[in-house]
């Protein structure tokens, strides 16, 4: 109820009021889903890192390691064709995984693609109640 006794209960003044407080639910609402999609992007994103360094790391030394006994057990009998091989593995390896990349690149989701459609939910529902265009 308002507190100017001219105006009538159910008011505009209280039709404002409840419309402001249901627009700031709606905004808090929204921007806790904005930044529980920002944390969890953080989390995946440092856990993503972590298993890479990690991984690159141990394929790393693996391929090193590989690479010296690959070329000493052929060295006095065909080191330049165990070179060979090994670049060869070597640039399939990279381009595989380089495709591979970019097959994800293209195919995962955008970050707060979830805020963003309840956002764009909010909007067509406002649009509707008002009576404009949807």
């Amino acid at each position: 109820m308002s507190g100017d006794p001219g105006t009538p209960p159910g008011g505009l003044q209280d039709a404002l009021t409840r419309l402001a407080s249901a627009a700031a639910a709606l905004v808090r609402t929204r921007a806790e889903i904005a930044a529980l999609d920002f944390d969890e992007a953080g989390k995946r994103t440092k856990q993503r890192a972590i298993l890479l360094v990690a991984g690159l790391l141990c394929l790393g030394v693996g391929i090193l390691a590989a690479t010296a006994f690959v070329v000493v057990y052929f060295w006095d009998t065909h080191r330049l064709t165990a070179f060979g091989i090994i670049t060869i593995g070597y640039l399939l390896v990279g381009v595989l995984a380089l495709w591979r990349f970019n097959v994800r690149q293209s195919t995962d989701p955008p970050p707060f693609a979830a805020t963003l459609a309840e956002l764009e939910r909010d909007v067509q529902w406002i649009a509707r109640k008002s009576g404009g265009p949807q």
